[in-house]
């Protein structure tokens, strides 16, 4: 670890989807964080947040698992997660979950140094201009959690406005639910279907050659059904979009 004066240092939790089928999303992210000069680490051992057990009710599976998180993530200064999904689930469910238990006291202490990766990098280390460019139509999501739990939105939308050659084109129904809801899409099928019909209509008149978010559980949801529609719009986590991992045309 560095010791070098001002220089921040940040865990990233790179959470289970981008982890087991993303990890371009936690590349991207390592690379915005280090390009801002601050020291990134991922320690061995991190799993899940424990959000999926929590919303199945399973509670001592869930307590098991966000304990370990807890546990592994002690005296590991900023948390960032790109997932406000996941940092949503710290921040405002932990303390439900381990309420009247050992770690009441941990869960808070953690939840105050937890962030979103767009939050951390507009509200904490001030940046707008990343530096990214892409020349090219953009349109933005706002996934629920960290729209409705985090009030998250303005950040992202502070980093899109500065990338360069851009056209940042507003989404009809951006704050309007995808559909996925992680075991709402499986449990509610058709209504999770409806919801992302109705999505996939307000992307498809932006009009836009990108649809970006910040949650890759939405991105997995859109994506799949612009591609069964056959359509050219590409869908991309918001930290590829920054890190110039994005290619600018179809």
């Amino acid at each position: 670890m560095s010791d070098q004066p001002g220089r921040r240092r940040a865990t990233l939790f790179v959470t289970c989807i981008v982890d087991q089928i993303y990890p371009s999303i936690g590349q991207a992210s390592v690379a915005l964080l280090e390009s801002q000069a601050v020291e990134v680490q991922v320690p061995r051992g991190l799993t899940c947040c424990g959000q999926m057990a929590f919303n199945a009710g399973f509670r001592d599976e869930a307590y098991a698992v966000a304990g370990r998180t807890i546990e592994v993530l002690r005296n590991q200064g900023d948390v960032v997660l790109p997932s406000g999904s996941c940092a949503a689930m710290i921040r405002h469910l932990y303390h439900e979950l381990f309420d009247g238990t050992p770690y009441a006291r941990p869960a808070e202490e953690l939840a105050a140094r937890t962030y979103e990766l767009t939050e951390y990098l507009v509200d904490v280390l001030g940046v707008a201009d990343v530096g990214a460019r892409f020349a090219g139509s953009v349109t933005f999501h706002d996934a629920c959690h960290g729209l409705r739990y985090l009030g998250l939105g303005k950040q992202a939308r502070t980093l899109l406005d500065q990338v360069a050659e851009a056209e940042v084109k507003p989404l009809p129904g951006c704050d309007q639910c995808c559909g996925f809801g992680g075991l709402f899409a499986v449990k509610q099928a058709a209504i999770s279907e409806a919801m992302m019909l109705r999505k996939l209509d307000g992307i498809t008149s932006a009009e836009a050659d990108l649809v970006v978010t910040a949650d890759a559980s939405c991105m997995t949801q859109i994506a799949g059904g612009l591609s069964r529609r056959n359509s050219r719009i590409k869908t991309r986590h918001i930290a590829e979009l920054l890190a110039n991992m994005v290619d600018a045309r179809p």
